[in-house]
């Protein structure tokens, strides 16, 4: 049976916004990437990080629970050459039983506010190469544009036809998730910490992870407009396990002529832009 993550799975895979080049250029800078290294990609989705950084180091593992996720990104990798990916079913909780080799680097995305906070750095402690190192990327909502500086902005248009549709959105909070492993969505909200909230779980992470074995901890910020149509809207809605296709049944069709009749309404322009606040937070060994 279709579950909310395996439907989203090819509109996760098209219609997410990439991470900024600026994450790849720390990276490689943070870890002295080379081509030589292995990196884990933990909840790795479609492999949205694991593709960018194939072309960085000599190994991505690639590790997510959901099948389908997993096999969007083969396909993708495929398509691209990338041919140094493992794509490997698996979770946080299971890091030992995947045998992976010594690992310089391990990528998490938002996921990790759905993973365990204390069992996990202490998993990974065991796999990462004495220089290595966690980087946990998040993405903090910003401010969107309302139809010439009136009325709601565009984000309040979508949440409004959802919540018909689906009721209302969870509020975001920091439990384990339903997925197994917090894999490629980290929330049913989509992957997005909102305002103030977004900000507290940033130093929530930055807490945890200072007192885990990683304990030289630093967070790069960089702040990305995004711009899509109304068709990239409606698909980045599908792309989410609240509102995506498996939780729509057979309302999906008249979801997204709703969806797109009221985004029309609100800007018949059919652009709509967004703020973001893309975090990276590198959590290291201490130097001895």
């Amino acid at each position: 049976m279709s579950t909310p993550y395996a439907s989203a799975a090819p509109y996760y895979a098209r219609y997410r916004p990439p991470y900024p080049a600026e994450l790849y250029a720390l990276l490689t800078e943070r870890f002295a990437l080379d081509g030589s290294q292995t990196v884990l990609d933990l909840g790795a989705g479609p492999g949205t990080v694991s593709l960018r950084l194939a072309a960085l180091v000599e190994q991505v593992y690639a590790v997510d629970p959901e099948p389908a996720m997993l096999a969007e990104g083969c396909r993708l990798a495929e398509e691209q050459g990338r041919t140094n990916i493992a794509w490997l079913r698996g979770d946080s909780a299971g890091i030992g039983r995947l045998c992976l080799p010594r690992i310089d680097l391990c990528v998490i995305g938002g996921a990790f506010h759905r993973m365990d906070p204390t069992r996990l750095p202490a998993e990974l402690d065991s796999v990462l190469a004495p220089r290595g190192g966690i980087a946990v990327v998040t993405t903090l909502a910003g401010a969107a544009a309302g139809q010439q500086g009136r009325g709601p902005a565009w984000p309040a248009v979508v949440d409004e036809v959802c919540a018909r549709f689906l009721g209302s959105a969870p509020r975001t909070g920091h439990g384990p998730s339903t997925h197994p492993a917090g894999g490629a969505e980290e929330a049913e909200q989509g992957d997005e910490l909102q305002g103030l909230e977004g900000l507290e779980g940033l130093q929530e992470l930055e807490d945890r992870l200072a007192k885990s074995a990683f304990s030289h901890v630093r967070t790069t910020t960089w702040e990305r407009s995004t711009r899509c149509t109304v068709d990239e809207l409606v698909g980045l809605q599908l792309s989410r396990p609240r509102s995506s296709p498996a939780r729509l049944g057979d309302r999906k069709g008249a979801f997204e002529s709703e969806l797109r009749r009221a985004l029309l309404a609100h800007d018949p322009g059919g652009t709509y832009s967004r703020t973001v606040t893309v975090a990276a937070t590198i959590a290291t060994r201490p130097r001895r």
